[in-house]
């Protein structure tokens, strides 16, 4: 059991006697607010304060009428820890501060050490839980904006596995929507067999782009002088207003400068989608060879959309096309994957469930949940403005509808106790429409999570791109960072300090351990509702909390271990409890201890965030041990025994923390 949840067993043990003592009425004190006391003992942030501190004493004097400090006082009577604990402590209000025995620590570390789980007890009531992530379009590139459904729905499956949960990762691709329609038309209309066969991934994506920028050109065209009106009279109206202002008279001039700051922001998104009309027209104006096509597909939208629906009738043609360009782009993202160390239990695309969709627009029928509606079928909910669109008149089905009928196909397949749908924040409104249908279609024993999340921004805090506008591919990012690290952490000098310099192929194997850890952390370690700069530099450092810097911290580790002819299972099979003399033993122990609690944050919010803040905490818990306290050198074979402790388990836990991100460990840097 993790010290924090014996040390408020012990306190909900004790919660019960001390409200019976002070407590009007003998009413016992409700098993979830004894509970939610507990919860209110947490690791101290200052540890001249102890390594844990209750502040429930506070908030049950006042459900008692009683002072704070007298509250506390009867806790401390009536709790037994005097196993774990020092002679406990009150301080200001009525904080009990506790701070644990040196010897009951050196115990839990040799028990940690010892333990394949590393002192993680698996949970008690595992829980069926099936996520969805990654979930890209193949019929174009995996590209950056990818990263972070894939790298925390990979962390999340690996860390709720180690806790002891059922866990069935599902990729919910793409395989089967307008993104293919627009293939099957470029294909047709710009196709190059002799492309296709040497290369077809490429040939592929040259068609995806070509359709899609032929779309957004049209688009642009069509669109300008309506937002050209918008943005002058947008302009005009914020002109208006400041004039306006400085004729108010003082006692409007808030209300004024409000209605001002309003207007200039309307004006300044005019203008803005302006811009961005006028660059893709200027770009295609400057090119000859797009701008001799653009007059002949003029239609090339609704083109599209009649290619996506021939295909979804079964048109021959375009289902033939469809089943020889798919095993192209599932080869190109399973190379990607293959680079990241990302499997999958599934991967049943939109195309797994199209034959069942019709049969869930039926069910909502008869559920009295749809209705048409201006020749669509919508599912109207109290709750939201607008409907959830589940056919088209046109008798195309939508992204609600295949969710939807993914929702029945995993209730039946997997009986999940919970299904969490990493995807980004944006689709917020969507899931919650759909887990409302859910509800309203007996889904409520099954959690449905939305596990959303922030955007990856360049360095002008826009969504990063390149500078042609379109999303920076992720394999070639994976490129890039690869060739830093090999730079940063490998370059020669730094490898021929090495007993033996490192080879060509160990540099090739850091390098890669590296830089894909680097841009896996960087994006795991902010919280995931958070967006964030990517910077590439910053995340192949050896300073600060990057990847980098936590594998150099187990390098180090096995460097001691290499020196000193031993292994961990070595150390494993001669341990003794270590000793804690000097503080930053203790302080490393402590927090080689707090290992699953990191967990348990992780699994509280479903954010990856919490292990690699421990992990960067626990590096650099180690570099102050490292530094303070001679393993080799420590003078004796006792104290070197039990240091060797503290280094074979800080190997353990770095190396276990960095695979549950699914990140690889290097023995040397």
């Amino acid at each position: 059991m993790l010290i924090l949840d014996l040390l408020r067993e012990r306190f909900a043990a004790a919660l019960p006697q001390v409200v019976a003592q002070f407590a009007a009425s003998q009413t016992d004190l409700p098993a979830d607010e004894v509970q939610a006391f507990a919860a209110l003992v947490r690791p101290t942030a200052d540890p001249r304060f102890g390594d844990y501190q209750a502040n429930c004493a506070m908030p049950l004097a006042k459900q008692l009428s009683r002072p704070p400090r007298e509250i506390a006082a009867a806790l401390v009577a009536a709790l037994q820890v005097d196993d774990l604990c020092e002679p406990l402590e009150i301080a200001g209000p009525g904080f009990i501060n506790l701070r644990l025995r040196q010897t009951w620590i050196g115990q839990a570390v040799l028990a940690a050490l010892r333990d394949e789980q590393l002192g993680v007890t698996p949970a008690a009531s595992p829980r069926t839980i099936l996520i969805d992530y990654s979930s890209p379009n193949v019929a174009k590139p995996m590209h950056v904006g990818h990263i972070r459904s894939t790298v925390i729905g990979d962390a999340l499956a690996r860390i709720f596995r180690f806790q002891g949960h059922r866990v069935i990762t599902d990729n919910h691709l793409g395989d089967w929507g307008t993104q293919f329609g627009m293939v099957i038309y470029g294909f047709k209309h710009f196709g190059d067999e002799a492309a296709l066969l040497k290369h077809p991934v490429a040939e592929l994506s040259r068609l995806y782009r070509l359709v899609n920028r032929l779309i957004e050109y049209h688009s642009a065209v069509g669109a300008i002088e309506a937002a050209q009106a918008d943005a002058d009279a947008a302009a005009q109206a914020v002109a208006g207003l400041a004039v306006a202002a400085a004729a108010e008279p003082p006692q409007d001039q808030k209300k004024r400068e409000k209605a001002l700051a309003a207007a200039e922001r309307k004006r300044d998104a005019a203008a803005e989608r302006l811009e961005k009309l006028q660059t893709v027209i200027s770009a295609a104006a400057g090119d000859e060879t797009f701008i001799q096509q653009a007059p002949q597909h003029q239609g090339i939208a609704s083109a599209v959309l009649q290619e996506t629906a021939r295909l979804h009738a079964g048109d021959a043609e375009n289902l033939a096309l469809w089943k020889r360009f798919l095993p192209y782009c599932q080869d190109e993202i399973n190379r990607v994957y293959a680079r990241l160390e990302v499997a999958f239990d599934h991967t049943l695309g939109e195309s797994f469930y199209h034959d069942m969709l019709p049969g869930v627009v039926e069910q909502l029928r008869q559920a009295g949940l749809a209705e048409p509606s201006a020749g669509a079928v919508c599912v109207f909910l109290p709750e939201f403005d607008s409907p959830m669109i589940v056919q088209k008149k046109d008798g195309a089905y939508l992204y609600a509808t295949t969710d939807l009928a993914t929702l029945f196909y995993r209730r039946e397949r997997f009986s999940p106790d919970e299904i969490l749908y990493v995807v980004d924040t944006r689709q917020s409104e969507h899931f919650e429409k759909l887990f409302a249908v859910a509800r309203r279609l007996g889904f409520e024993s099954v959690r449905l999570q939305h596990v959303n999340f922030g955007t990856v921004l360049g360095a002008d805090g826009r969504p990063f791109k390149t500078r042609s506008g379109t999303s920076v591919g992720l394999e070639s990012l994976l490129d890039e960072a690869v060739a830093r690290a090999m730079t940063v952490v490998c370059d020669p000098q730094r490898a021929a300090k090495l007993d033996p310099p490192l080879s060509e192929a160990e540099q090739q194997e850091i390098a890669a351990a590296v830089g894909h850890g680097a841009i896996k952390y960087a994006d795991l370690s902010h919280h995931r509702t958070s967006d964030y700069k990517f910077d590439l530099e910053k995340m192949i450092s050896l300073d600060g909390n990057t990847s980098a810097y936590v594998q150099y911290a187990y390098a180090r580790v096995q460097g001691i271990m290499h020196k000193g002819g031993v292994d961990v299972a070595t150390v494993m099979q001669t341990a003794v409890a270590p000793q804690l003399h000097e503080p930053a033993e203790r302080a490393l122990a402590m927090i080689l201890l707090r290992f699953g609690e990191s967990l348990q944050q992780v699994r509280g919010d479903y954010a990856p965030n919490f292990l690699v803040d421990y992990l960067y905490d626990t590096a650099k818990a180690y570099a102050v041990f490292n530094d303070s306290c001679p393993v080799l050198r420590a003078g004796d074979a006792e104290t070197t025994r039990s240091r060797l402790m503290l280094v074979a388990l800080t190997a353990r836990v770095l190396e276990t923390g960095l695979g549950l991100l699914g990140i690889k460990v290097v023995d040397r840097m």
